[in-house]
């Protein structure tokens, strides 16, 4: 009986659910140390001096490392402890280690720090213009290994000649085909617009936590909840300059990630472990969390649509730029694919600016680049089609993207599901069922073109007949589960038979990170090689034990069998043991694969939301929400369904209420739980999740990701919804209520 495509329970739900699941700050070692560190508070300034002595005199205080204790050249951003100058507040200036997290925090307090402020730079539009405070000393480029590494690689241009850039601009993308301007001149309708989007957080459960040790061999082991072991190994060993085999992580169990726990903490505790010959561990408050662990941007997009009296788009122009706080970014090129590849349009030009300014360094966040673009597309679409008073979903079915079309770059497009989406929403009842007084329906489109990183799996049979297949890529999403399910699909046994173990980086296979939407894509094929080879190895033994062809047999309820004659078998056990017995004529059952996936399946979802709205005084609720999405084939349906439902919270809390506000001084006015607004229980209601499989032709057993899409539609779902229940347009997110008043 075939397992994809049944409900499975997660591998390690149990044990997450019943409090057994051991994470990092669990762990202890012999001589553990504790590590403290003492953040900048203002967003600009150069370090006069630090004076550690108090801090030293603390009981139970190691040492006191600040920046210039350790390697260093020039002022950055990006040194593990600030040199000469901090960016922004919340960069690490100095770190104490304690032989207590008490003592630690004590001294922490006492350390005191002589800076000079500089004029801090923290409005991005501010920063483009002439004469504004430089951020970055010396003029940083694009992260491409950081943008390909979350799936956000892009092949537009990336203009970078500094003559042509606004001041604190690292990059400029640059799109262009057909002629804009005169299309937009011609064009029955024009809606011109700017939408912009509040940085945000991603909130996760488990603050930041690392734990190393230093070996004998002058190595280190690595214990940290990373959704990217193989890339902290490559970091750690190249700030000590050793080789990456000398490097052990050890991945643990993630208390949430959703792109920002790859690496953050793991460099500098290294640098401090090689200094103090102890094992050490660096957990972070969750004040420290929001001052230093790396958000993603604000974003800020003036739009402009043209098209025909009958709906079809004739020109797309927008110009936008990026918050990226005091690093360089990456979000402008995959930003301009979502825009121009979307729809068909024969003309279009997009500019966006990639800006630095002196706040918290940005990274990956689900689906980065998309919410971001999707809420400026997607609103104006909405606009457009009130304006021509044409159906929503008929305006973008006549636009969409098909099969074969032209997209992105110029890039053909696989098979999609944009389409199928589309008509699905138009027939789910919460958007054909009337409207009451207040009551708005609003829909918006996402896609997510998907990460893919060649992989390697191992798997052998073990004596009890269990299957154990060893990969190199941690679970933050259930992924483990899914990969099980093809393994036992590929192999011929039930899931209980399965068992997936994610190995260090010194014995597992090579795994991507956990990120982009990859992990049943890139990983899954490995898995499903590796089990049907140990399961020909497997069949070759049991033709010479029961003296037939392999074609002949099959595997059942722990058997091998020939097929059509129950009564001839041999337990898989037996042929286990004939592969390990001591001078056994067999070869031991162990078998590895890899994958090497060299094309996209990109993922399209619309959602769908209604809201009940009262303008007298700007308070609305969401009453219904649906989220349909193309999955390629759901592996797991009820695992997928759980990613969906999450992806799309997290949407709709950037509608809601979360930002990262800063105020004019850099000061982050949103550090806190208290003050950062997550969506509560009561604002979302149940989210009617429609899986549409249109099978990938790459994927493993046709799948597609997952993770990122469901995500991206939610905060114009929602403003579109309540533009059509007020008839006020909202532009900016999160959504100021008070907007809403009449």
């Amino acid at each position: 009986m075939s397992v994809i495509g049944t409900g499975q329970r997660r591998l390690e739900g149990g044990e997450k659910v019943s409090g057994a699941t051991v994470f990092t700050a669990d762990l202890q070692l012999p001589g553990l140390l504790y590590v403290q560190l003492v953040l900048s508070h203002l967003p600009s300034a150069t370090i006069r001096s630090i004076d550690v002595t108090a801090a030293r005199a603390v009981p139970g205080v190691v040492d006191v490392v600040i920046g210039t204790d350790l390697p260093s050249s020039a002022p950055s951003p990006d040194k593990p402890l600030a040199v000469g100058r901090v960016f922004y507040v919340g960069q690490p200036v100095a770190a104490v280690i304690a032989d207590s997290e008490t003592a630690a925090a004590d001294a922490a307090a006492l350390v005191e720090v002589d800076f000079d402020p500089l004029p801090a730079t923290v409005d991005a539009a501010a920063a483009m213009r002439a004469g504004a405070q430089i951020v970055l000393d010396a003029e940083e480029t694009v992260d491409a290994a950081d943008a390909s590494m979350h799936g956000a690689g892009t092949d537009a241009e990336l203009e970078g000649a500094p003559a042509r850039r606004p001041p604190n601009v690292s990059a400029v993308v640059n799109v262009k085909h057909g002629q804009t301007e005169a299309a937009l001149k011609s064009a029955d309708v024009v809606i011109k617009g700017t939408y912009s989007l509040a940085g945000v957080h991603h909130a996760a459960l488990e603050p930041h936590v690392a734990m190393i040790r230093p070996e004998p061999d002058g190595g280190m082991t690595v214990w940290a909840p990373t959704q990217g072991p193989f890339y902290v190994r490559d970091e750690v060993a190249k700030a000590l300059e050793i080789p990456p085999h000398k490097v052990r992580v050890i991945s643990m169990p993630v208390g949430g990630g959703f792109g920002g726990k790859v690496t953050l903490l793991e460099t500098l505790l290294a640098l401090l472990a090689k200094r103090t010959r102890r094992a050490l561990r660096l957990t972070l408050t969750r004040q420290q969390v929001f001052g230093m662990a790396h958000p993603a941007p604000a974003a800020s997009f003036d739009i402009e649509l043209g098209a025909k009296r009958d709906g079809t788009l004739v020109a797309i122009r927008a110009r936008y730029h990026y918050d990226n706080g005091a690093t360089s970014g990456w979000h402008a090129g995959i930003t301009s694919s979502f825009l121009t590849g979307t729809y068909q349009c024969p003309n279009v030009e997009i500019t966006g600016y990639e800006v630095s300014t002196n706040k918290t360094p940005v990274d990956a966040y689900r689906g980065p680049g998309a919410p971001q673009a999707y809420f400026a597309l997607e609103s104006a679409l909405d606009e457009l089609a009130l304006e021509l008073k044409m159906d929503p979903i008929e305006l973008r079915l006549r636009n969409a993207s098909r099969e074969g079309d032209v997209g992105a770059e110029g890039r053909v497009w696989p098979a999609i599901a944009m389409v199928e989406c589309l008509e699905e929403a138009r027939r789910h009842p919460l958007y054909t069922a009337p409207c009451a007084q207040g009551e708005g329906v609003g829909i918006a489109l996402g896609s997510w073109g998907g990460a893919r990183t060649p992989s390697a799996a191992g798997c052998r049979v073990e004596p009890d007949g269990t299957l154990t297949v060893l990969v190199g890529t941690v679970d933050i999403s259930g992924s483990s589960t899914g990969l099980a399910m093809i393994a036992a699909e590929s192999f011929g046994v039930s899931m209980d038979k399965v068992r997936i173990e994610t190995g260090d980086t010194g014995v597992a296979p090579f795994g991507p990170v956990a990120g982009g939407s990859q992990i049943t894509y890139s990983v899954g094929g490995a898995v499903q090689e590796a089990a049907l080879e140990v399961r020909k190895q497997l069949l070759e033994i049991a033709t010479n034990e029961l003296e037939a062809a392999p074609e002949d047999l099959e595997i059942a309820d722990g058997r091998v069998t020939v097929r059509g004659v129950p009564e001839r078998f041999v337990e898989i056990t037996k042929l286990v043991a004939l592969s390990t017995e001591y001078m056994g004529r067999y070869r031991p059952l162990q078998a590895s694969g890899r994958s090497a996936v060299q094309a996209a399946s990109p993922m399209f979802t619309v959602h769908i939301a209604r809201v009940q709205t009262d303008t007298e005084t700007g308070a609305f609720q969401l009453t219904g929400y649906a989220a349909i999405q193309d999955v390629g084939r759901a592996i797991n349906p009820a695992e997928v369904e759980g990613q969906i439902h999450g992806g799309a919270v997290q949407g709709l809390g950037r509608a809601l209420g979360e930002q990262l506000f800063y105020d004019g001084d850099g000061q982050l006015r949103t550090g806190s739980f208290l003050d950062y607004e997550l969506p509560s229980a009561d604002q979302i209601p149940d989210i009617d999740v429609r899986l549409i499989e249109v099978a990938s032709a790459v994927g493993p057993l046709g799948a597609k990701g997952v993770g990122e899409p469901p995500a991206v539609p939610g905060p114009a779902a929602i403003t579109n919804a309540l533009a059509r229940a007020t008839g006020i347009r909202l532009r900016d997110l999160p959504i100021d209520r008070s907007a809403l008043v009449r």
